[in-house]
């Protein structure tokens, strides 16, 4: 069998098992298993690029693989159907939104999908705070005569799936080529001499630009070859200091010590450092693996600006019993659980002091002094 990659609505992308021998052409539409039913999708990739993908991406299985097969390739009144579907997708989401305001739920409704063989609908949806959505989910399986799936996404993940055009004029990175939304920290704008104004660094989704994490490692490894700023340095004039470094057109800027400010290429600079006697140090190439261990070291040190982590809780109803609600959370929402629930015990000190019949000080003497009786205390 091979391995096929499927997209679906919303950048949504899963891989699927093609039995025949020859495999269907790119962008084409396919039939394909799906929760109970079917689902129309179109080919994204195959052969060794979906073999790559599968290793690599979040929605990826690894070594593990996948069961779910692709059935057959799609038939034009099919596509047709699918093409129909769109429709009802914002109808169904703006259904939704006024079940939403009536049960005055704190939350927004970004985007709705059906299945293709309307077996199931699924809502995705931004909130701040955990709400109680049950009451919500049997109205709106009553309501579509469907199984309803609510899913919880963050505003990255909104982005992704709504799509648009960024501040570059290009297409969000997130909907068109990166594999993996990875959180980005405020020290990454530091690093790259940004404004720490968020209002200039933050993307159409409210949080920081995805393009300045993976531009990150590029200025780390640049700034190793200059020396630092504010540091003094010996030259053919003497000591002069590092005002700044311009690492695209490979030049410092010095002040030495009448005042004087000149700017040398980085090349010059090292050889006017030999010439006085203190060299500077060179960096050795680093290898792809290095650089991301030393980015990953990196993000450790830096604190983390925002945090990104949802709780993914899936409420599921289905119409054949819309009483029964399924909710299934992921390990970390129920540690998190848990740590709520855990009653904060009080530690004493090492030794403890359960068995003594009275508190006395740290040497282990009782003390003598009687307690105070009445006047001043």
């Amino acid at each position: 069998m091979h391995l096929i990659e499927v997209a679906f609505k919303g950048n949504r992308k899963d891989f699927f098992l093609w039995e025949a021998d020859e495999l269907p052409p790119l962008k084409a539409a396919v039939i394909v298993d799906a929760d109970r039913g079917e689902d129309l999708g179109i080919v994204h990739a195959h052969g060794e690029l979906a073999q790559k993908r599968n290793a690599g991406t979040p929605h990826g299985y690894g070594e593990a693989g996948t069961t779910k097969k692709v059935r057959r390739l799609a038939t034009p009144d099919e596509v047709k159907r699918a093409e129909e579907m769109r429709a009802l997708n914002e109808d169904a989401r703006r259904r939704a939104m006024e079940r939403v305001k009536s049960n005055a739920l704190v939350m927004k409704l970004s985007d709705a999908e059906w299945q293709w063989d309307r077996k199931k609908l699924t809502l995705y949806f931004t909130a701040d705070k955990r709400v109680d959505f049950r009451t919500l989910v049997r109205e709106l399986a009553s309501m579509f005569r469907t199984r309803i799936e609510l899913k919880q996404i963050g505003v990255r993940d909104e982005a992704k799936r709504l799509d648009g055009i960024g501040r570059c004029g290009r297409q969000y990175c997130s909907s068109s080529w990166l594999p993996e939304l990875r959180p980005v920290n405020l020290g990454v704008a530091k690093d790259q001499r940004l404004s720490l104004n968020p209002s200039q660094i933050s993307g159409a989704c409210g949080r920081l630009m995805c393009c300045l994490r993976y531009e990150h490692e590029f200025y780390v490894q640049s700034r190793k070859r200059f020396p630092k700023e504010g540091k003094i340095i010996k030259t053919k004039r003497g000591e002069e200091k590092v005002v700044s470094n311009d690492i695209f057109r490979e030049r410092v800027v010095l002040r030495g010590e009448d005042g004087e400010v000149r700017t040398i290429l980085l090349a010059e600079l090292r050889e006017e450092a030999e010439a006085a006697g203190a060299p500077l140090p060179v960096i050795a190439a680093v290898t792809p693996s290095r650089a991301s261990e030393e980015t990953e070291a990196i993000e450790e040190m830096v604190e983390t600006e925002e945090d990104e982590a949802i709780s993914d809780e899936v409420i599921i109803a289905d119409a054949q019993a819309p009483d029964v609600v399924e909710t299934v959370a992921s390990p970390s929402t129920a540690q998190s659980d848990a740590r709520e629930r855990r009653p904060n015990r009080r530690r004493g000190r090492r030794g403890g002091r359960r068995n003594r019949p009275g508190r006395g000080p740290r040497d282990g003497s009782s003390d003598s002094t009687p307690p105070a009786q009445g006047g001043e205390s």
